[in-house]
Order: C-alpha cells, then sequence, then structure tokens
C-alpha cells in the first residue's frame, strides 16, 4: 500500500461526498448557499470524515448510511472554522490560501455561513435514516454523540473557555481542558460515530472514543507547534497567531522539545489502543502517525 496514494484517492473520494450533499444555489437566499460552499471546499486535511470512514470500515462497515455523516462531520468543522476567524474571535483573513469567508461574503455572512452549515450539518446527517440497511437505533446514536461533542459539552466549550481565557497566561490543566474539547471532541465524534454505524459494541466504540481523544490532543499540540515553525505559504493561513492573541499553548506552556514528544508518546498510545481492536487494511494506522510529521 502506497500511503499518499490511498490518501489521496480517499480525499478525492471525500470531496465528491462534499459536493453530493451541498444545497442547490437557488432562491432568493441563494447567496449563502454559495458563501457554504466557499468555506466547505476551500480544500484542507479531509481528516475528521476520513478518520470516521476509515473506523466504519475498521468494524466492517459497507453500506452508505456513513456518508451524511462523512459529509456533516466535515461540515461542522468548516463552520467552527469560519467563525473562529471572524473578527469578534481570530480575525483572520486568510484560511487554507485563501480570503476567508467574512472578507469575501462580508461579516454578516460570515456569521450566517457558519450558522447554516451547522444546521444543514445535521439536516444532512439525518439523510442517514433513509438509507438502504440502515439500522435507525444506531443512526440516532451516532446523531446523539455527534450533537454532544459538537456542542456545549464538546467544541463549542473548548471555544468559549479559549475565548474567556484569551489574552492571559492560563493553567496546564485549564488547557489541557480547552484542547480536549475543542479540537479532541469533534474527532472523538468521528471515530465514534464510524463505530456505532458499523455496529460496534459499546466497549469498542469506549476503546475508539479513547484512541481519538488521543490524537486530537497530539493533532491540536502539534498544531501549536506550527504556529510556531512553519510559514504562511506551507500552512495557507498567518503564523504566530497565538503569540498575537496572547494565548498560552502547550509550546508556551511545555516548549517546543516537550511538545513535540508529548505529540509522539500520545499517538504512540492511541496506535496502541487500535491494534487491540479489529485489523484493517493498515490505512488507519498510518494516518494517524503522519499526524506526527505533518507541515500543515
Amino acid at each position: 500500500m502506497n500511503f499518499n496514494e490511498e490518501r489521496k484517492k480517499r480525499t478525492e473520494y471525500i470531496e465528491e461526498i462534499l459536493r453530493r450533499y451541498l444545497p442547490a444555489q437557488e432562491g432568493y437566499q441563494k447567496i449563502i448557499m454559495e458563501a457554504m460552499e466557499y468555506s466547505l471546499m476551500a480544500g484542507g486535511k479531509r481528516l475528521r470524515p476520513m478518520l470516521m470512514m476509515e473506523t466504519y470500515r475498521l468494524f466492517g462497515g459497507k453500506e452508505r448510511v456513513i456518508e451524511p455523516f462523512m459529509a456533516a462531520i466535515e461540515m461542522i468543522h468548516t463552520y467552527s472554522l469560519v467563525h473562529d476567524d471572524l473578527p469578534a474571535m481570530d480575525n483572520d483573513e486568510y484560511r487554507r490560501g485563501r480570503k476567508t469567508t467574512h472578507i469575501v461574503y462580508g461579516e454578516d455572512m460570515g456569521i450566517l455561513a457558519g450558522d447554516a452549515l451547522l444546521n444543514y450539518a445535521f439536516e444532512t446527517a439525518c439523510r442517514a435514516f433513509d438509507e438502504e440497511g440502515a439500522d435507525c437505533a444506531a443512526v440516532g446514536r451516532a446523531l446523539q454523540i455527534l450533537s454532544r461533542k459538537s456542542g456545549i459539552y464538546g467544541m463549542i466549550g473548548g471555544q468559549v473557555v479559549d475565548v474567556k481565557e484569551s489574552g492571559h497566561a492560563v493553567s496546564g490543566e485549564v488547557l489541557d481542558f480547552i484542547y480536549r474539547l475543542k479540537t479532541s471532541a469533534l474527532i472523538e465524534a468521528s471515530m465514534m460515530a464510524g463505530a456505532i454505524l458499523a455496529g460496534a459494541d459499546e466497549s469498542a466504540v469506549h476503546t475508539i472514543e479513547e484512541v481519538a481523544g488521543k490524537i486530537g490532543l497530539a493533532f491540536q499540540i502539534q498544531d501549536d507547534i506550527l504556529d510556531v515553525t512553519g510559514t504562511s505559504e506551507t500552512l495557507g493561513k498567518p503564523v504566530h497567531s497565538d503569540e498575537k492573541n496572547e494565548k498560552t499553548t502547550y509550546v508556551t506552556w511545555k516548549g517546543i522539545e516537550k511538545a513535540g514528544e508529548d505529540v509522539a508518546s500520545l499517538t504512540e498510545e492511541a496506535v496502541r489502543e487500535l491494534e487491540k481492536l479489529p485489523v484493517g487494511d493498515g490505512f488507519l494506522k498510518e494516518l494517524l502517525i503522519s499526524l506526527i510529521s505533518r507541515e500543515k
């Protein structure tokens, strides 16, 4: 297996799914559909739907019931980025190498585009009930996970504390809380939903949650490192934004060398847990390991 080629194939498949589930650009409100597409189809790693799909396959899932959820998780992730870039939040003008949504469409439409993506994400996920072979109880459970992990007990909760604590130093305990909610929660939702929709038992779903939590934390710490060591050209967004916003990060807390060690150790722990589960084609394991050395 050539990992890079396989990843490219999977990314293209995910892009196709996203386009299929986007709303038609019509009606008096079609500008919001345009802004939704501009935001959603801006590229990116498509990590969350990829993790969802690979976890689904790991537990033997073969139906198309996963596809609406794959589109939904990327819509939720994208809405969070659109709102993150707003002047009231990080006030960024570039994302993935091009102008952010609020710069192109205005701040008002930037807010509404994020709102629209979040609402449409759940409308899209609910289409899984109509897929052939769908287990309605599993779809309902996956929706429950998606809702909780993206809300006040998950991503939004982490973002609230992140915004509230900006501008002054925070403890390691608070920083860990922010990262586990703001970043890990959606990755947990991605992998847990994949496992649930494939029929995994509660013990396996719990293990997947543990794996995803470690990967999410490692992913966010690597983001902190790249904010210091990366370039705007490579990342497609401004660097040193954490410093600009006076944010405590793992790099300011533990130093860049220890932060790098934590990324590696968290990923190794996650892979060890993953290896206790059914054996897939090895792609999921390689995907998790690749996150350590990513440059964007």
